[in-house]
């Protein structure tokens, strides 16, 4: 087991560890981690129980970004970190899995190229599914308190949690069926929640948090058909599926029931709401992995060497060359190159220099990139009064604002000539063009 679990570590660590900074901030990247430097700043975390989800992964990522700063490499240390422990998880459920379902588990958990790719990405799904990890082995060891103190980590973590939950309960009660129902998880639930989120008074904040969830589980843009996390989990993770599925024939041991029918029902759960994001396929997937291990083991050598080599593979590609491409079905929403391209060309002009930014959708994660300039204004609407910054950007539908702005707006011998800051078109996002101008005064010296 030793063997094993070296391997499964080394392996874990090599697909999540290195290069962390190699793609673009996705959108909530970029929001979480403002939320981070108010808390590096201030010491105070702004949890807002209707949006960005519980306050876990922001103190957890205080630790590296107050000893070295925050940089991209600091916000992914941490869900990196519990990738690699998640993988090494399964190990712990080997005295009731069997020790080679445990280490087949580990070794899925490890290659998979969903969970690579979301290891290396600062949002909270890592480590929901880590505590997720706890809960389950405390259930089969019987430790209610104990598992009360995973799920509060759980609920301080993401409110999604309560999905994880509720299919842990019916895949309990369903295999297990117990006489009586020990008080000492809700206990350590309450314990938890207090110690880890909110005084005793202050319990509605997780309340609001579970409903303002589910009020946005109607979907609006992230609305998808039933079968989608299905269908994104079948392009990279089949074997997940198929070796999930097994798991529920498994008569030998009632722990693999167990963990079969708690993966099966959070799919069903996860695809029974409209709202659907592919990284919450996280936990999911993690649960098919640790209930099809006993699926895996039972491969001859050859088939779960080349399985592992395949999902090791699709991995890497996902995590590196593929980890903005559309065509990766991991890829949501994500940033494009053309972040750099906008922080390149601002890098040519004086750090100092006003900037005023004219957009009404979402242009996050443009304001961490724009984070070292101290003059820059971001607007709704182009106001036709006053006078622009020396440079702007802008989506396209306000432009025709922006040029009256300019030439029509001040008095003439006042008016100043903008030139185009990009050679070519430029797009935050697939679909999201930002434009800019610089005054030519501004240009001329900066040539």
């Amino acid at each position: 087991m030793r063997f094993a679990a070296a391997g499964i570590l080394l392996v874990a660590a090599a697909l999540r560890l290195p290069m962390l900074d190699l793609r673009p901030m996705h959108a909530d990247e970029a929001i979480l981690a403002d939320k981070l430097g108010t808390l590096v700043e201030s010491g105070a975390y702004p949890y807002d129980p209707r949006e960005y989800h519980g306050p876990v992964i922001g103190y957890l990522a205080w630790i590296p970004a107050k000893a070295v700063g925050v940089s991209e490499t600091t916000l992914r240390l941490v869900p990196a970190i519990c990738g690699v422990l998640l993988a090494l998880a399964p190990l712990l459920f080997a005295p009731w899995i069997g020790r080679g379902a445990a280490v087949a588990a580990g070794a899925i958990v490890a290659v998979s190229p969903a969970l690579v790719y979301y290891s290396r990405y600062y949002i909270p799904e890592m480590p929901l599914a880590l505590w997720t990890s706890l809960m389950l082995l405390c259930v089969l060891r019987g430790w209610w308190f104990a598992g009360g103190l995973a799920a509060a980590l759980m609920i301080a973590t993401k409110e999604t949690a309560v999905l994880a939950l509720a299919a842990a309960g019916v895949a309990h009660v369903a295999v297990y069926r117990p006489r009586r129902v020990s008080l000492l998880f809700p206990a350590g639930l309450l314990l938890g929640t207090s110690l880890l989120l909110a005084p005793p008074w202050q319990w509605g904040l997780l309340a609001q948090s579970a409903v303002a969830y589910f009020e946005r589980a109607g979907g609006g843009v992230h609305a998808h058909p039933w079968y989608t996390y299905l269908r994104w989990i079948a392009i990279t993770e089949a074997p997940l599926l198929v070796a999930g599925g097994f798991a529920l024939r498994h008569t030998g041991k009632p722990a693999v029931r167990f963990l079969g029918l708690y993966a099966i029902g959070l799919v069903v759960l996860y695809s029974a709401i409209p709202y659907k994001t592919p990284w919450c396929a996280v936990s999911p997937l993690f649960a098919l992995a640790l209930a099809g291990g006993a699926a895996v083991e039972g491969l001859h050598m050859r088939w779960r060497v080349a399985i592992a080599a395949c999902l090791s593979i699709a991995a890497a590609l996902t995590a590196t060359r593929y980890s903005t491409d559309p065509r990766n079905p991991w890829v949501y929403a994500h940033t494009g190159a053309g972040v750099y391209t906008i922080r390149d060309r601002l890098a040519a002009f004086p750090r100092d220099t006003a900037i005023d930014v004219y957009a009404r959708e979402n242009w996050w994660p443009l304001p961490w990139y724009l984070r070292a300039y101290p003059n820059v204004r971001w607007w709704r609407e182009v106001a036709p009064a006053g006078s622009a910054a020396r440079i702007v950007l802008l989506s396209p539908a306000m432009e025709a604002d922006l040029v009256r702005k300019l030439y029509e707006g001040p008095p003439p011998g006042e008016r100043e000539l903008y030139m185009n800051l990009f050679e070519g078109q430029v797009e935050l996002r697939p679909g999201v063009e930002v434009r800019g101008y610089v005054a030519k005064s501004l240009w001329d010296r900066a040539r």
